[in-house]
Order: structure tokens, then sequence, then C-alpha cells
């Protein structure tokens, strides 16, 4: 009898802890959607002071996530660096716990990838030995057979596409650039921010007319379901560059 109570209490346990993480993975996913700031930060702080934390890599890892996203439209100039720092280091701690997660992988390259905005040109190629590692760990790691890991693969075939665009000569190849970009929209087609890529792609190699044919798409397309905030900001972005090519 004492050892079915044992077992009773241990499941109800893993129940609720499961039930924890997935509330805070679905809450998570309607800030990013909805760009929330209060909503992200409450949710740093719920899980900042959850005392399971250090040993969760699902925790640590959603966590990252909150700050990634927190850094990129939640925060002033002055904190971007500060609260992008935050995102690789849970990041990290989470490959730590489990070297096979790709959605950690990929906050830990993009985080180091927006980091490098803020160094300047040699420390930041010291960095992209990094960015590279966990990027390509987490295109390889990601199933795009799962819902949520193919859109993380999107991000991260993103992020290396524009890795190949943006970083300075003699490191970039647009062609690689070009080819990541369209693999992005093969897994994730309604996802508008892969044109807006691919329009600065197709502008910065004189392109024009594939870089309005882009920016164009953006304007018109309906957002992503999960990316509602990230498509407006686009939206915003891809009318600027149009204006810059007519």
């Amino acid at each position: 009898m004492k050892k079915v109570l044992v077992w009773v209490i241990l499941v109800l346990t893993l129940l609720v802890f499961a039930s924890f993480e997935q509330e805070m993975n679905e809450q998570f996913y309607q800030a990013r959607r909805d760009r929330d700031v209060a909503k992200i930060q409450e949710l740093i702080r719920t899980i900042e002071s959850h005392g399971d934390l250090k040993s969760n890599a699902l925790l640590l890892t959603i966590l990252a996530d909150c700050y990634l996203e927190y850094g990129d439209w939640g925060v002033s100039k002055e904190l971007k660096e500060k609260t992008l720092e935050q995102a690789r280091k849970y990041a990290e701690e989470a490959v730590k716990l489990d070297s096979n997660n790709g959605r950690a992988h990929y906050i830990a390259g993009a985080s180091i990838g927006r980091l490098a905005q803020y160094k300047g040109i040699i420390q930041s190629l010291f960095m992209l030995g990094d960015f590279d590692k966990y990027i390509n760990k987490a295109i390889s790691l990601l199933n795009e057979n799962d819902e949520e890991q193919r859109l993380y693969k999107t991000f991260a075939l993103i992020a290396s596409g524009m890795r190949y665009r943006d970083v300075p000569w003699p490191l970039y190849d647009y062609k690689k650039s070009e080819e990541l970009l369209l693999s992005a929209a093969q897994l994730t087609p309604n996802y508008s921010n892969i044109y807006l890529e691919l329009g600065s792609l197709y502008a910065k190699t004189g392109k024009k007319d594939k870089a309005r044919e882009m920016f164009q798409r953006v304007i018109e397309s309906e957002p992503h379901p999960l990316l509602i905030g990230a498509h407006q900001n686009a939206i915003k972005t891809a009318q600027e560059e149009l204006e810059k090519i007519k």
C-alpha cells in the first residue's frame, strides 16, 4: 500500500511540473505573438523564482526564449545587450543539461548573433564560431515534422541566412544566404520575415526587382498566427525598404 501511495505522489508531482512547464510555454507563445512586454516580464519573474529551474532544461529554455524576445523588442537600447547576455546564459545552461535540445541551441546561437551587433568588427568575428556551432547544431537537431520544432528550425535557417548575407568580406556568401532563406520559406511559407530578409538580400546584391517583389509580398501577406507582432513590424520595415529602392 505504501509503495502504491509513493507512486501516486510521484506521478502527481510529475504532472504538476509538466503542467507548469506547458503553461509557461503557452504563455510565452502568447506574449511573443502579441509582443506583450508586461506578460514577458511576468513570465521571466515567475520562471526565475521556480525552485526547479537550474535542473530543468525545458524551463531554462523557455526562460532563455523570454530573454531573447524581450531583448529584441521589449527593452530600451541601453538594456538590450545585458538582456541578450541573459538569454545566452540560460540557453547554454539548458544545452549543458540536454545536449539534444535544438530549441536551446537556436536560442544560444541567435543570442550570440544579436550580441555581435554591439561589438566591434574584430570581436564580433571571434563570436562567429560559437554562432555557427549552435545554429548548425540546431538545424541538425530540430525535427521539421514536429510543428514546434519546425518553426524553430525555420528561425535557425533564417539566422544562418542572415549570417552569410551580413558578415564582413571575405566571410559572406550570398548564394548560400539565399539557399538558406529559401529553405526556411519551404518549411514555413507563411512567415513574412523570411521574405523581408530575402528582400534585403536582393537589395544588397542589386536585384531591385526581386527585392521589390519580396517586400511587397511581406506587405500583402497574412500573419503567421503565432507571430502577429513580428509580422506587423515586418510590414513597417518592408514599406521603409520599398521607399529606398524606388
